[in-house]
C-alpha cells in the first residue's frame, strides 16, 4: 500500500512470542524486539551501548503460529514491517500513543549464530503466507544466545527435493543434473 512507513528492524527478542487466538480463532503472536546501538568510543578504546529501543510487534494467521514455534527469548532477529500508530485512552482518561510493528518478514540473524530452516507445509492459505504448520529453526553450534530451542527431527526426505529424488547429493554427483528448470 502507498503511503506505509516501512522499516527494518535488528534486535533481541525480550521474551518468547506470545500466541493467542481472537474470539473467530484467529491466530495472533505478539513479541517485543530490543534494539541496542553500539558505537565505538575512541577516547576509551571501547564498545558503548546506547539507549535501547523497544518495539512491540505482531504477526497474524499461519504466520503467527510460525513464530511461536521458531523464535524464542534471546534470539537476535532480523523483521521487516510497517509501523503503526495507535492513539487510545486509559481508564484515568489519559490519552496515549504506542508505535508498533506490523511485522511482514521475520528470522533469525545468522551474524552470530547458524540455523537448520525446515519448510512448512503448504495449506493454500495466501493471508499468512501460504504455510500451515511452524516454520522450525533451530540454533547449531554457537546458539542464538537465549532460549531453549531443540533441533526439528530430520525427515528421511527432502522438503526442497525434486520429486522421486533419492535423497543423495546431486552437487557431488557428476552427470546427474538436466537443464530443466528446477521450479
Amino acid at each position: 500500500m502507498a503511503g506505509e512507513t516501512v522499516i527494518t528492524v535488528v534486535g533481541n527478542l525480550t521474551a518468547d512470542p506470545e500466541l493467542r487466538y481472537t474470539q473467530s480463532g484467529v491466530p495472533v503472536a505478539n513479541f517485543t524486539i530490543a534494539s541496542t546501538p553500539r558505537t565505538f568510543d575512541r577516547a576509551s578504546g571501547e564498545w558503548k551501548d546506547g539507549d535501547a529501543l523497544f518495539l512491540r510487534a505482531s504477526v497474524w494467521r499461519d504466520f503467527a503460529e510460525h513464530v511461536a514455534g521458531s523464535l524464542t527469548k534471546g534470539m537476535r532477529v532480523i523483521a521487516q514491517g510497517n509501523l503503526r500508530q495507535r492513539n487510545y485512552e486509559t481508564r484515568e482518561g489519559e490519552r496515549r500513543t504506542s508505535i508498533e510493528l506490523d511485522v511482514q518478514e521475520i528470522g533469525p540473524s545468522l551474524r552470530y549464530a547458524t540455523a537448520q530452516v525446515t519448510r512448512a507445509a503448504s495449506s493454500g492459505n495466501f493471508g499468512g503466507g501460504g504455510n500451515s504448520g511452524p516454520a522450525q529453526v533451530a540454533p547449531q553450534a554457537g546458539g542464538f544466545g537465549g532460549g531453549q530451542q531443540q533441533r526439528p527431527q530430520q525427515s528421511s526426505e527432502e522438503p526442497w527435493a525434486a520429486p522421486g529424488s533419492t535423497g543423495a547429493d546431486a552437487w557431488s554427483t557428476p552427470g546427474s543434473f538436466s537443464d530443466d528448470t528446477p521450479f
